[in-house]
């Protein structure tokens, strides 16, 4: 089955040649997100709760968009870029996902942009 392009209405160009999200038979898998504002400029840099809080509104929004929610989350791939961050996305993270946890990894890594400390990938499945 070939896959569809999840673009959320008033997202910004991205940084490279991707989409935000794609589904493929019942399946979305959202993209690397940082936190970006519509000009890609980094938001609130070097702050780990509100880029947090951005990537994974972010996210939501995608999934929305495809026709799920933050429940259909299956798998998170976390990059931080210092461990100093681990505490605080867990802090915001944990809000998004209060009930039974997707299963994930979280690697300490550079990232694509100065001042971005967060970045997330995810996977959802929204059959019905």
């Amino acid at each position: 089955m070939p896959f569809k392009p999840v673009i959320p209405a008033g997202s910004g160009k991205p940084l490279a040649p991707y989409s935000p999200g794609a589904t493929a038979d019942g399946v979305v898998y959202v993209s690397g997100t940082l936190a970006l504002d519509k000009n890609n400029d980094v938001v609130a840099p070097d702050d780990a709760t509100a880029q947090t809080r951005h990537v994974l509104e972010t996210i939501k929004s995608v999934l929305e968009t495809a026709g799920g929610s933050m429940a259909d989350v299956a798998f998170n791939h976390i990059f931080l870029s210092d461990w100093k961050h681990y505490a605080p996305m867990n802090a915001v993270y944990a809000e998004y996902f209060p009930g039974d946890k997707p299963a994930r990894y979280c690697i300490q890594c550079g990232l694509v942009k100065p001042g971005a400390v967060v970045e997330i990938a995810s996977i959802a499945h929204i059959a019905k």
